[in-house]
């Protein structure tokens, strides 16, 4: 039979579990919403530009977009419940900061070409946040890695919008 004390100690632990949850979902939430502010525009900005024959359309950066940022919370929170506050989350701390710094660049400011350097450190920050996870987390180094291939492809676009555009 449980005591008390044991009871209150799993309910505290389960507890702290989904807040911690809610906050890397709350730190990616307000990483999406410094974009979506700075991207106020951004519909009206990527249809004036000149792109790339493959570059997508316009309605899938959203679905995309919300699809991987609840794999980047999921894999932040995954790591975190390993270990705590260690390097492995100053790494996704890091790349979620360059990740909320690239669409103001992009889209607020047209500078594709400062906007390409930032997203080539965003896309070295995530490598290095999937090899901090892989050795705390490997569903977490796995839920990353969508996020850096569509970095890998915005990277690519970015360079090519930069290069028409220039």
């Amino acid at each position: 039979m449980r005591t008390t004390t044991e009871h209150s100690r799993r309910r505290t632990g389960t507890a702290r579990r989904w807040w911690g949850l809610a906050g890397f979902v709350a730190a990616v939430f307000a990483a999406a919403a410094v974009g979506s502010l700075a991207a106020s525009n951004a519909a009206a900005r990527y249809a004036s530009i000149e792109q790339p024959t493959w570059a997508p359309p316009p309605w899938l950066f959203g679905p995309v977009w919300t699809v991987l940022y609840v794999t980047i919370a999921l894999a932040g929170w995954l790591a975190w419940r390993r270990v705590g506050f260690s390097p492995a989350l100053v790494a996704w701390v890091v790349q979620l900061v360059l990740n909320a710094a690239w669409t103001p660049l992009f889209f607020a400011a047209g500078r594709y070409g400062l906007a390409f350097a930032e997203v080539v450190l965003l896309w070295l920050a995530i490598g290095a946040t999937v090899l901090f996870f892989r050795r705390v987390s490997r569903p977490a180094a796995a839920l990353m890695l969508p996020y850096w291939a569509w970095v890998t492809f915005a990277a690519a676009l970015n360079y090519s919008v930069w290069q028409l555009n220039g």
